[in-house]
């Protein structure tokens, strides 16, 4: 089971990967607990870099355990956690707690400093701005959407993360493609892709509010880039310049492995920066949230550093791989 908008988002990614699901997924509402055997749970909507993430409360032989989760508190959901350490769930015997970024110095600012960032960046370049994030970012994608509103410019999108946006953004306030400043760019590969899969009629809708790849030369937009979508704009004779930016909005670790598209910024003597911040919660933060919980006992998963980050955390429970463990009476 799953959230309403991650089952979407599941089901559009399985097709761009070929391998579309071959059934529906079970999904839940927010704080709408249900019955699996014996389990109660209930979700809780979170703030995490992925769209519709959720903690979930187990409730079982009388014994209470919250899951956290990937979570963080400083996304444009982070309210969400805040209520959630007001008023948290009572009687915890056990938090089961993410620690992604304890003991690490990855960028934690909000959403709304790292706005602020690339408004700064696109105020001091003179060409466009090409930037590479994640299409179901949608916190990332909103973000650049307000800079590019907030520096007078238009963010390009590919077909991907506009049939993402225009997904999930259905009674929402989230932009999608039809809002000012916002544009779909048509390259060949993904129009091949959605023609191939008959999705035809998704890209009739979008044509109203798209671009041509050779648009992109002379203009001053904001642009989504990657790998895939460079080959694409060479073919249409889109070439970056040194008045151009280019940023990469995601974890610098992927950096460490060779990147077509920040040669092709490099070669060109364009700004290069990297402009991101973390999908997961700070350390001081999972300090925070885990006194707020108040749990009688920690178990750790994720991160690296819980042997020598233990300081402002309760009981930690450390098992290996596959290992039982029982909550003591």
């Amino acid at each position: 089971m799953t959230g309403v908008a991650s089952a979407k988002l599941i089901a559009i990614t399985a097709r761009l990967a070929r391998q579309p699901l071959n059934r529906e997924l079970a999904t839940w509402g927010s704080r709408d607990g249900f019955q699996v055997g014996s389990f109660r749970i209930k979700p809780f909507l979170t703030d995490h870099s992925g769209y519709d993430s959720y903690m979930l409360l187990v409730e079982v032989d009388g014994r209470r355990l919250l899951y956290s989760g990937d979570f963080r508190i400083h996304g444009r959901k982070s309210d969400l956690v805040r209520r959630m350490m007001q008023n948290p769930p009572c009687d915890l015997d056990m938090l089961i707690l993410e620690g992604t970024n304890l003991g690490t110095e990855k960028p934690t600012i909000t959403e709304a400093r790292l706005e602020d960032q690339f408004v700064d960046l696109a105020k001091r370049t003179s060409g466009r701005l090409f930037v590479c994030w994640s299409g179901q970012n949608i916190d990332r994608t909103v973000t650049l959407y307000r800079a590019a509103k907030r520096s007078g410019r238009t963010l390009a999108i590919d077909l991907y993360t506009a049939e993402v946006l225009d997904t999930v953004a259905q009674g929402t306030k989230l932009s999608r493609p039809g809002f000012d400043n916002l544009k779909v760019v048509f390259t060949a590969g993904l129009r091949r892709h959605y023609i191939h899969n008959g999705h035809e009629d998704f890209i009739d809708r979008m044509v109203e509010h798209g671009i041509g790849v050779a648009r992109l030369e002379g203009s001053n937009h904001i642009v989504m880039v990657r790998d895939g979508l460079v080959r694409d704009y060479r073919a249409k004779g889109v070439t970056p310049t040194a008045a151009d930016a280019f940023s990469f909005s995601i974890w610098n670790g992927y950096l460490a492995k060779p990147s077509e598209t920040l040669n092709w910024f490099q070669l060109a003597d364009s700004h290069v920066q990297h402009l991101h911040t973390s999908g997961h919660a700070s350390s001081a933060d999972l300090r925070a949230f885990a006194k707020a919980m108040d749990a009688s006992l920690i178990l750790h998963v994720h991160g690296s550093k819980w042997d020598v980050e233990q300081d402002g955390f309760k009981r930690i429970v450390r098992l290996a791989d596959a290992e039982t463990y029982s909550l003591p009476d």
